[in-house]
């Protein structure tokens, strides 16, 4: 099971999203939908019963979330997917990130255009049509292997220069996690490029070079699947830092980064006869009170 499984949040169009990325992403596939209840439902979601909560999206085997949310949050460029291109794996690696790259930013916003940089000679960042951000990036096929999907935070905002203070205190609270390379500004001595391992799964992190208009938000958490009600409160306890975002397993912790820790049996406990309005009740999720 993947334990750290991005959520990303939309404004009631999440299964359009998903047959879109099934088309867009080489070996991709729309995996598990879950619905929202039938009856039952408080008077805010009323108008929701039967249709998707959430549907899954395995991109490369890699597990997506996507929430069928509302107006109220979306993604931002300060979580975005690193998408790698490895001529060792593929063989036409170039083409394939081409014709990715035509159809993430047919609708979408272009943000560094595709071409060659210092770090990649191929490469581009776009934010999608429904505003979620992807860099596609060719790779040296002489480095260490990496996976074809990896998360990006860029500690901005008010976060701006804590990447290596918090890539420190995930390590430091995920039980076998460990840092990879790490590359500092030497002018400023922020991150220009951390990566770093929970659960065996790579992440990366860096500072933004330049003040940014937008920062974390819940529009895009990661999803920590907790084996156990020991686990869920170790994580809670070392994650939680802002009591008024604390609601169903949801929280943010003291950079900004929301994240949720649910049960890795969280399916069966939902399957449970009024599970679904016992969750709305809880911050902290107790598997005993499903």
């Amino acid at each position: 099971m993947q334990r750290i499984v991005p959520n990303i949040w939309f404004d009631r169009n999440a299964d359009d999203a998903a047959e879109f990325y099934a088309d867009a992403f080489p070996s991709a596939v729309i995996d598990t939908r879950v619905t929202y209840p039938t009856t039952d439902l408080p008077d805010f979601q009323a108008d929701r019963a039967g249709e998707t909560l959430t549907v899954d999206v395995l991109i490369d085997g890699y597990r997506l979330t996507l929430i069928n949310g509302g107006p109220e949050f979306g993604p931002t460029p300060a979580i975005s997917f690193f998408v790698n291109f490895d001529p060792s794996r593929m063989s036409d690696a170039r083409g394939e990130l081409d014709r990715l790259w035509e159809k993430l930013s047919d609708g979408g916003i272009v943000l560094m255009p595709l071409g060659s940089y210092d770090f990649s000679e191929h490469y581009g960042w776009v934010a999608d049509r429904f505003g979620v951000n992807w860099q596609l990036m060719l790779t040296d096929p002489a480095g260490e292997p990496r996976p074809f999907i990896i998360p990006n935070l860029m500690f901005c905002g008010p976060a701006q220069g804590q990447a290596r203070e918090a890539v420190n205190d995930y390590v430091a609270l995920f039980p076998g996690a460990r840092v990879g390379t790490r590359v500092t500004s030497p002018d400023s001595g922020g991150v220009m490029f951390s990566e770093f391992q929970l659960f065996g799964e790579w992440l990366t992190a860096m500072d933004s070079a330049v003040e940014q208009p937008f920062t974390f938000t819940p529009g895009l958490s990661l999803q920590v699947n907790a084996h156990g009600q020991q686990e869920i409160d170790l994580f809670w306890a070392g994650l939680s830092a802002v009591p008024e975002a604390e609601q169903c397993g949801w929280m943010q912790d003291r950079y900004g980064v929301s994240w949720q820790i649910v049960p890795d049996n969280i399916a069966e406990l939902m399957e449970r006869p009024g599970a679904y309005q016992n969750l709305l009740e809880m911050k902290k999720l107790v598997i005993d009170d499903f």
